[in-house]
């Protein structure tokens, strides 16, 4: 199914951080999107409930693609037994568990639902393929340090000539082999360096823009502080003090090596 809009505007891993959403549903307002694509990783970290809750009064203009973390916490609800992977030495499962532990069954579902891909009709712009890590799947890492023959690699076979993705939570705009690839960078917990806030992108006629929302950090480290999400402290010195988007780069890349 390919949707259609003429104003986009593309949010991706939210990671459970409700000031940040709110930062950027805020500044939705004056751009006035006809289509809201949330691009997965939604409700890994401290407020998931309250996240997808937000998210879901945007129904009817929204559409979800699926991130690794979104099917790692479905699994975990699944499994039934989340709450003794709370103090797991894993960090992915130990996030998963407190993200399952705080939803319902109606939250649940609706991370069930996501796509996989999205392919939207943007006018000025055409097809556009949305994925959270790469086209060939949800935990690719795709970074500006991505080689160009890797990236080639990955794009193999893709018709659109413009995709959006994510999971590494840095911005990026690159083209390679007549495909352009742009990252929309992360609304709650960005590996972007300063200045800080919440990122996001929008898609128009007129183009394509990097877009970033400023809100209340410190106010917002302090509700999450005080959610008992495990990981709290350390997504708190990642919002204060994010860390080099090069630095991040490199780490991401060198991961990707070792696959």
């Amino acid at each position: 199914m390919v949707h259609k809009g003429s104003r986009l505007a593309a949010i991706y891993d939210v990671h459970g951080n409700l000031p940040a959403l709110e930062a950027v549903l805020a500044d939705l307002e004056s751009v006035n999107p006809d289509l809201v694509v949330v691009g997965g990783d939604v409700v890994a970290g401290p407020m998931p409930a309250e996240v997808l809750d937000r998210l879901a009064t945007l129904r009817e203009s929204t559409c979800f693609v699926r991130g690794n973390a979104d099917r790692e916490v479905v699994a975990a609800y699944d499994d039934g037994r989340y709450t003794d992977a709370i103090d797991s030495a894993d960090p992915a499962e130990r996030v998963a568990a407190f993200a399952a532990s705080k939803i319902d069954r109606g939250h649940r579902d609706l991370l069930a639902s996501f796509a996989e891909h999205l392919v939207v009709e943007v006018e000025g712009l055409g097809q556009v393929l949305f994925c959270h890590g790469s086209p060939r799947s949800d935990e690719e890492i795709v970074t500006a340090a991505t080689t160009e023959g890797r990236l080639r690699e990955i794009l193999a076979g893709i018709d659109q000539d413009l995709v959006v993705c994510g999971h590494t939570h840095a911005q990026f705009d690159r083209c390679v082999g007549g495909k352009r690839v742009v990252n929309a960078g992360s609304v709650g917990m960005p590996y972007q360096g300063k200045p800080v806030g919440a990122f996001w992108l929008f898609l128009g006629a007129s183009g394509v823009s990097l877009r970033r929302s400023d809100y209340a950090l410190d106010r917002a480290v302090g509700r999450i502080l005080a959610t008992g999400y495990p990981d709290a402290e350390d997504m708190a010195e990642i919002l204060l003090e994010p860390p080099d988007p090069e630095w991040v780069a490199d780490f991401f890349e060198q991961q990707a090596a070792g696959d």
